[in-house]
């Protein structure tokens, strides 16, 4: 108890002296923007549009639309836009008793990752659009994406042998089914190109798409290209949506859509084997079922906000970690090898709760817990059994900065005990293997502040400081800034 006292003690001086210095940040990068963009201010303002529909219950506090470098296309009937997205990254040396294959380096180290974006569109009738999108994905990742079970950079693909030619990232049919005649203003946006849509509706997509961009949504940690950067931050770290290396699966998602609440329903693909490039096509074995309610309601009275309850239901051919720990405990392996099983379908389920309360008109506070049952092997999205986020995102509007965002938040990671003993006895997961282990929650405070410079392009300064990396207590802690340049087309 005295050492977990004494870390959570430096932990919170730690904390304390990077919130200072993102506080810093956050002013100085206002005052900079601010005077590089004053003239051009007020027409930009006047042009910003808000970001959700009519019928949302969140308040002005809502971050405005990024300004793009040109002009939309005027004919509502068609959709092209882009995003370019760069993350630059370092981490200085830190205290490691050992390392193992899948480490996070002790050693100083940088790297630079991009995304490259290309949206398109078409609306072929008032209910009906085909959206296509085209990505590249390159640069680089810290110890190329080992080590931290919460990694500080969404964009980066932790298989560096993947092709960097660009590819399809989305390709679906969205189809409207009114429910009543009455209409809502929707904003326009690369998945949705209608100007107006029912109050009350059924929205089905079928295709080529990613879980988080209908699940788990939040407007204040959401974004990583204009908000925070940490896998865990952005999305609840125990929810293992169905994905391959890239984060995309093919299935259709069903979303009813009423002016109080929502219900989604995603039956998706997954891949065939952890964290792989490759889907199983054949959905009667392999398949997920995503199921998400949302609640217009406020936790406080009077404050408009959603509650968002979300499940999930993974069957693949995932390992069992005991099994795994069973085999290497009889001397039949070397070390545990979770893949180490002929072909069989495993289940993998969890829960999460995702939160989002405004506090005045250019504040959100914003929360996620999750839980998955830790026994089946961590398979598509990252190697967490619980998470806990709480943080506070703000837009600049209240300093006459209507495009300026930023935020801090706190994310605690875990993993259940059969997950800790194959990984202290050696065993590797898709992301973290320090060939032993002392385990401890995997702590995470994260800290940004993006500031609009001009037409479509934003820069950000940010910073993660995380306790028990890869949750082992002889590791760390280790303090990672970045720099992100953001441009929209």
């Amino acid at each position: 108890m005295p050492g977990q006292m004494k870390d959570t003690l430096q932990f919170g001086t730690v904390v304390g002296r990077w919130l200072a210095l993102a506080l810093c940040a956050f002013a100085c990068s206002g005052w900079t923007s601010f005077a590089i963009a004053q003239q051009a201010a007020v027409a930009q303002e006047a042009a910003t549009a808000p970001t959700q529909a009519a019928d949302t219950a969140t308040d002005p506090s809502a971050d405005p639309a990024p300004e793009s470098m040109f002009p939309r296309l005027k004919d509502d009937r068609f959709w092209l836009s882009g995003q370019a997205n760069f993350i630059f990254q370092a981490n200085p040396s830190f205290f490691a008793k050992y390392s193992g294959p899948h480490s996070l380096g002790p050693d100083y180290q940088k790297a630079t990752s991009r995304v490259l974006t290309f949206y398109t569109g078409v609306r072929l009738n008032d209910s009906t659009e085909i959206l296509v999108d085209i990505e590249e994905a390159g640069g680089a990742a810290l110890s190329s994406g080992f080590g931290l079970a919460g990694f500080t950079n969404l964009d980066i693909v932790r298989n560096p042998l993947l092709s960097k030619a660009p590819y399809v990232a989305r390709a679906m049919i969205h189809k409207v089914f009114a429910l009543s005649d009455e209409k809502i203003e929707n904003v326009r946006n690369p998945l949705s190109l209608f100007g107006e849509l029912p109050k009350r509706r059924l929205e089905v997509r079928v295709g080529k798409f990613s879980m988080p961009d209908f699940f788990d949504q939040n407007s204040a940690g959401s974004d990583t290209h204009l908000q925070f950067l940490n896998w865990t931050v952005d999305n609840n770290g125990a929810y293992d949506y169905a994905a391959d290396t890239r984060g995309y699966t093919v299935g259709a998602v069903a979303d009813y859509e009423d002016p109080k609440f929502s219900l989604k329903f995603a039956e998706a693909l997954m891949p065939k084997v952890a964290n792989g490039i490759d889907l199983v096509w054949k959905p009667w074995q392999a398949h997920a079922e995503n199921l998400e309610f949302d609640w217009q309601h406020g936790i406080l009275p009077k404050k408009p906000g959603v509650i968002r309850l979300i499940g999930y239901a993974n069957h693949a051919n995932m390992g069992i970690y005991r099994q795994a720990v069973a085999q290497f405990e009889a001397g039949r392996v070397p070390v545990p090898d979770i893949t180490n099983h002929p072909w069989h379908i495993t289940l993998k389920y969890g829960f999460g709760i995702n939160l989002e309360q405004n506090l005045s008109p250019n504040f959100v506070a914003f929360a996620r817990w999750g839980w998955d049952n830790g026994r089946t092997e961590s398979f598509a999205y990252t190697e967490v059994d619980s998470t806990f986020l709480e943080g506070l995102g703000v837009n600049g509007a209240k300093w006459h900065r209507k495009q300026d965002r930023a935020g801090i938040a706190f994310v605690s990671n875990g993993i259940v005990k059969d997950h800790q003993t194959y990984l202290a006895d050696g065993g590797l997961g898709f992301l973290l293997g320090d060939g032993r282990l002392t385990y401890g929650r995997e702590n995470i405070f994260e800290a940004y502040y993006t500031a609009h410079l001009w037409r479509g392009i934003y820069v950000a300064p940010g910073v993660q400081h995380i306790n028990n990396p890869g949750y082992n207590q002889d590791r760390g802690p280790v303090t990672v800034p970045s720099f992100r340049a953001h441009m929209e087309f």
